[in-house]
Parts: C-alpha cells; sequence; structure tokens
C-alpha cells in the first residue's frame, strides 16, 4: 500500500490524514478500514475532499466501500467536509452526535455561527462552502452505541465539555480513542524526546470545564493505549497525559476566573493563557523561544479566550 506523503499509516488498519488545513500536521482526518470496509472519523473541512478520497483509492477500497462517515463534533475543521464527503459515497450514512445532526443536514446556522469568529474573509479562504446531507443519511448516536465495521465493533459514548455535541470513537483492536477535541490538543512541534505536550482547548461556543473533566476522566477509565486526536494523530502514555491535561484545565479555568472582571479582559485572556501554555513548555523541555510558541499557539490562544470568555459571561447569568 503506497499512501500519498499527506497520510501515514499507524497499524490496525488506521491511517492519518493531514487534511492540510492551516499548517502541516495541525488537522487530521482519519480512515479506518476493516475486512473491505472503510470509515471516515473527522473530515477536515470541504477542502480536505481531494486528500481523503486519494488515500482511500491509494488502500485498493472504492468509495462504495465506506459505510460511515463520523465527526467528532460539528465544529468547521472536523466536520466541514462531511457533506461533500457524502455526496460522492453512495453507501455511507453521517453517524452524527444528536445536538450536532441537525447541522449536518442544514449548515446554515453551523455557517453563520463560524462567520461570526472568523469573518468572510478566513470562511472563504479556510472553509468554503458547506453542503448539507440527505435527512434519511443521517444517524444519530447514542451513548454506548455499537458500530459495526468489518469485523470490529466500534463504539460511541458521549462526551460534553469541548462542545454538547461532541463524542468519541472507541476502537477494541487498538484499544483507543479517536477524541476529537476532548482529549485537548498535541503539536508534534513541541514533541521532547519523544515525549508530547497536551493542552485543553476551549473554543467557543460551549466549552464547560467541569463537564469536560468527567468526559476526559471517561475515557481515561477505559485504560486506552493509545488516543488518536484531531489535532495531532495518535498518542500512547495516555494516563499521563490525561493527567497533565486535566491539571493544565484547572490551571486554565482558575486564570479565567481571576481575570474575570478585567477592564480588557479578552486581552488579559489571551495573555493568561500564553503564560500558562510557555511555563509549561519550559517545564516539559521544551527548546522553543517564546515568539516560536507564542506564533504556533496563536490561533488556539485567541480562540480559547473567546471560548473562556463565554464561558464566563454564561457562568455569571
Amino acid at each position: 500500500m503506497q499512501l500519498p506523503d499527506f497520510a501515514e499509516y499507524l497499524g490496525g488498519g488506521i491511517i492519518a490524514i493531514d487534511t492540510g488545513f492551516h499548517r502541516p500536521r495541525f488537522d487530521a482526518a482519519y480512515l479506518l478500514i476493516d475486512n473491505g470496509h472503510a470509515a471516515f472519523v473527522d473530515t477536515g473541512t470541504g477542502h480536505a475532499l481531494p486528500r481523503l478520497l486519494a488515500t482511500l483509492q491509494a488502500t485498493g477500497l472504492t468509495p462504495a466501500d465506506v459505510d460511515w462517515v463520523i465527526p467528532t463534533h460539528v465544529h468547521l475543521d472536523h466536520a466541514g467536509g462531511v457533506g461533500p464527503l457524502m455526496q460522492v459515497l453512495p453507501n455511507a450514512q453521517a453517524l452524527v452526535h444528536p445536538r450536532g445532526a441537525r447541522h449536518m443536514i442544514d449548515p446554515s446556522a453551523l455557517y453563520q455561527g463560524a462567520l461570526a469568529v472568523y469573518g468572510q474573509a478566513e470562511m472563504d479562504r479556510s472553509y468554503g462552502q458547506l453542503v448539507g446531507v440527505p435527512a434519511e443519511r443521517v444517524v444519530s448516536s447514542t451513548d454506548g452505541m455499537q458500530v459495526p465495521l468489518g469485523q470490529r465493533m466500534l463504539e460511541v459514548i458521549d462526551t460534553p465539555g469541548h462542545a454538547r455535541h461532541h463524542h468519541c470513537i472507541w476502537d477494541p483492536v487498538t484499544r483507543g480513542w479517536f477524541t476529537g477535541d476532548t482529549f485537548g490538543l498535541s503539536y508534534r512541534e513541541f514533541d521532547v524526546a519523544g515525549r508530547a505536550w497536551i493542552v485543553p482547548t476551549s473554543t467557543p461556543v460551549q466549552f464547560e470545564p467541569e463537564p469536560l473533566g468527567a468526559s476526559v476522566q471517561r475515557l481515561l477509565a477505559k485504560q486506552p493505549e493509545c488516543v488518536y486526536l484531531t489535532h495531532y494523530s495518535r498518542l500512547g502514555h495516555v494516563a499521563e497525559l490525561g493527567k497533565a491535561m486535566l491539571a493544565l484545565l484547572d490551571e486554565t479555568v482558575a486564570m479565567g476566573l481571576a481575570v474575570q472582571d478585567s477592564p480588557q479582559r479578552h486581552e488579559a485572556l489571551c495573555d493568561g493563557l500564553r503564560r500558562i501554555y510557555q511555563r509549561s513548555l519550559q517545564a516539559h523541555g521544551c527548546l522553543l523561544g517564546d515568539a516560536q510558541i507564542s506564533e504556533t499557539l496563536a490561533l488556539d490562544v485567541e480562540l480559547s479566550a473567546q471560548g473562556l470568555g463565554i464561558w464566563l459571561d454564561r457562568d455569571k447569568r
């Protein structure tokens, strides 16, 4: 199997596909293969469609062999490509969290919400137009749902906290979770001697720290051997990373509460997040300078600060 240079075989019938969103190794979609059957978990944006189909073709399978398209949640870097992809997969069903299913059928509200965050120029550049999925091809997940794929049985659980429309997918073959954004972000630029650094993400608009912590604990209770992050790819040492992520979640929440009445709250949240990340990376042994760290995490700082602000306002109400 000769995969394109933007795809990597991870073992156990699982391929990570770099969707090309923003920068290399930032946003992953996954292709699962079992006995001639296939599923995509997360898709990237609509611009990722050629990469998804090229990877499928490289495995020797056809679009007719894909049974499922499963976005972990309906944020556009995870699910923007679901509609275009479903148009070329004649036998696939889209398995979506029940809170997100309507947005896959009619993505107009999803588009407007993202437009309010990113602006028109960024929407055009990074996301393109959204395409709805026919309602009869959308299946709403349930907590504990069993999903057949070839000879393996995936399991889907409800994992609120990053978003209320988030679920995670358990693969029994590799004993790994496809975690979307529930288990945070981990970029390969910050690896030190093979050790990954991980951080929670609080992007708009439904960040809720207590449900997020509970969801992470639920993932850890399965004693997984690995996690498959959308940002970015497969990680081991899951218990250690989970402990580190939960500690940073507590620190992030405490910082947000400390500056919630600041007259320049958004700037204070951004500054607080940068300090937390830089201290954590320094303790991790990262040798990158503060400027390079800030540049790499600029988008995440901005979006997480926005999400913290929305949570703080909701908490006050």
